[in-house]
């Protein structure tokens, strides 16, 4: 089992930024591959980045090239997400799940063992 506690949410203006942070504990953290996804209401759930196991690799769905970066300190157990030049529609609870399979950068949330609460992000205009 692998614990999931994501933090760092909040209400920010258009263009401005916020820093998510996933604490794990449990089982070994550098033994996943990580990843976030969001939910905006009545939306289904979307990809927004992945990590591999050593933070070498990472894969960005298109809507947030650019402007979010996805990191882990494994020495830490903790999994980021550092969110710039925000837009409206960034605006949804984020998840950071864990994926212990072989495809470390899936887009797929079925391919994902383990997942936090949520945090809420809200972005004003």
């Amino acid at each position: 089992q692998v614990q999931l506690v994501e933090s760092g949410g909040g209400l920010v203006q258009a263009g401005g930024s916020l820093r998510l942070s996933c604490a794990a504990s449990g089982r070994t953290f550098s033994n996943y591959a990580m990843g976030w996804f969001r939910q905006a209401p009545g939306k289904e759930r979307e990809f927004v980045a992945a990590i591999n196991w050593n933070g070498v690799y990472r894969y960005y769905a298109d809507s947030v090239k650019g402007r979010f970066t996805i990191s882990r300190d494994n020495a830490k157990n903790t999994l980021y997400l550092q969110m710039n030049s925000l837009k409206p529609e960034d605006t949804a609870i984020y998840y950071c799940a864990a994926n212990r399979g072989s495809s470390w950068n899936s887009p797929r949330p079925h391919e994902y063992d383990y997942w936090g609460q949520g945090t809420q992000v809200t972005v004003s205009s």
